[in-house]
């Protein structure tokens, strides 16, 4: 997924909202947003959101100095969320299809994504979305390949969602390798939130190489490069991993709530719907045999 012309205000509001966790000092503010404003002129079309949101959240780190400006939202957002999991575990249980179930459960901690949504109640919008019809649903082709898949890359998105993704894969019954980014970037998780969330009990963790939100290809690790070409399965969490990898050359299942309308026409579903979707692997990018 490519940048649109829509996504510049947001890029604004994210660099002041981040900016005014990090620091009260107006005039840091102002240079943040000049810079970002800067910035903006100059990028790419054909960038990915992510790729451009990387160097947003650069700009506040070395104008302000915070490294991690969403640390106490992260540390607070991953105490509400484990404190429902027995609550959540206990609905997969009793659950019909507790596979199905555990991934609506790790599609609805996708709503605690602090880049474009700050109004959520983590306790009531996942109950919604216990109650939603997927937009769309590839279920039936992720069970068919979980069935002849040996281990799989699940790539992480926020923090408080991690702890539901623990769920999902407990549910998987496979080996799995957990990616996170490299360094703190808005809410996402890293190797010290994926620890805290208990992760480490269920699957290896990885670390992508990112400094994005979202997973970048030319930007990520040897290693995360070919684990995610040699996986059976890659499962992808979120908006930002679906900006950056929705045009790969591989199969890659999408778990995500659309949150954006950008992203919600560019999949084709109304905004707030929630996603299941197999991307497949592109024939010309099979002749070139590129990521």
């Amino acid at each position: 997924m490519k940048n649109y012309l829509d996504c510049i205000p947001c890029f604004m509001q994210q660099a002041l909202r981040a900016g005014r966790l990090a620091t009260s000092d107006e005039q840091k503010l102002k240079e943040i947003l000049e810079k970002t404003g800067d910035m903006v002129k100059n990028i790419s079309m054909q960038a990915t959101p992510a790729e451009t949101g990387m160097m947003v959240y650069q700009i506040v780190r070395e104008v302000s100095g915070i490294n991690d400006p969403y640390k106490e939202i992260k540390q607070q957002h991953l105490k509400e969320t484990k404190s429902i999991y027995p609550e959540l575990e206990q609905i997969v249980e009793n659950s019909d299809d507790k596979l199905l179930t555990a991934v609506k459960i790790a599609i609805a901690g996708n709503i605690i994504d602090l880049g474009v949504n700050r109004d959520f109640d983590i306790v009531s919008d996942v109950k919604s979305i216990m109650e939603q019809d997927f937009a769309i649903s590839d279920y039936s082709a992720f069970k068919k390949q979980l069935e002849k898949t040996k281990e799989i890359l699940y790539i992480g998105d926020n923090v408080g969602e991690s702890v539901f993704d623990k769920i999902l894969i407990k549910e998987l019954k496979k080996p799995v390798k957990y990616a996170v980014r490299s360094i703190p970037i808005i809410n996402d998780v890293t190797m010290e939130d994926a620890i805290a969330s208990g992760l480490d009990e269920v699957a290896e963790l990885i670390d992508s190489g990112c400094k994005s939100p979202g997973i970048i290809l030319n930007h990520s690790t040897d290693e995360f490069l070919e684990i995610f070409k040699s996986a059976d399965l890659v499962i992808s969490k979120g908006q930002g991993n679906f900006e950056g990898l929705s045009d790969c050359n591989r199969q890659v299942f999408f778990l995500l709530k659309t949150k954006c309308p950008i992203i919600s026409n560019h999949i084709g579903v109304e905004d707030g719907s929630i996603i299941f979707k197999e991307h497949k692997v592109h024939t010309t990018h099979l002749k070139n045999n590129k990521l």
